[in-house]
């Protein structure tokens, strides 16, 4: 599986990292967000990337790196929010937050490394925008399962959904990175 272990773990201790800062610097007031909020926030941000990747001006001096890593960060609250559910007050501490943040991306990781065994590593010929578009669909599918309150008839759940866009978003900056 040449070397995609360790360049997963190198773009989520980037991820982490910035998780961890702002557990410290906002606490985990994040608690009290429902998970259409947090589908939401995904969605700017893929929408943003999707944006940068289609026009030539930016107004905002951010580009797609932060955007995926914001991904990455939020589907993993959401997954944390699955589990734990919703907060009125945060009522965690930080270092608990990031326990349950690397709880969250060893299961993604374990999917992934199932994933990319069976698919031969397809993701490594893929164009990041198609990847952006994955994330978008997979928005799109939470979306509907949200709406249909949490209820499918032959689907995966909304949690795999998360799961999955974490690892596309993971993708993407490993293939940003060998560029």
């Amino acid at each position: 599986m040449s070397n995609t272990s360790q360049e997963y773990d190198k773009v989520i201790a980037v991820c982490r990292d910035l998780f961890s800062k702002k557990a410290h610097d906002y606490g985990t007031a994040w608690r009290v967000l429902r998970l259409p909020s947090l589908t939401d926030q995904i969605f700017i941000k893929a929408q943003r990337i999707r944006s940068l990747q289609e026009n030539e001006v930016r107004k905002v001096d951010e580009g797609e790196a932060s955007e995926f890593i914001g991904i990455i960060n939020y589907c993993a609250m959401a997954l944390i929010q699955m589990e734990k559910g919703v907060a009125n007050q945060p009522d965690m501490s930080a270092d608990e937050a990031v326990q349950l943040y690397d709880e969250k991306i060893a299961e993604t990781k374990t999917l992934m490394e199932n994933k990319n065994h069976d698919y031969g590593e397809a993701w490594r010929d893929m164009r990041i925008s198609s990847l952006t578009d994955l994330i978008i669909q997979k928005l799109l599918r939470v979306k509907q399962i949200e709406d249909n309150k949490g209820k499918t008839l032959v689907s995966e759940g909304i949690d795999a959904n998360y799961q999955d866009m974490i690892n596309y978003s993971v993708f993407a900056l490993i293939l940003m990175e060998n560029k």
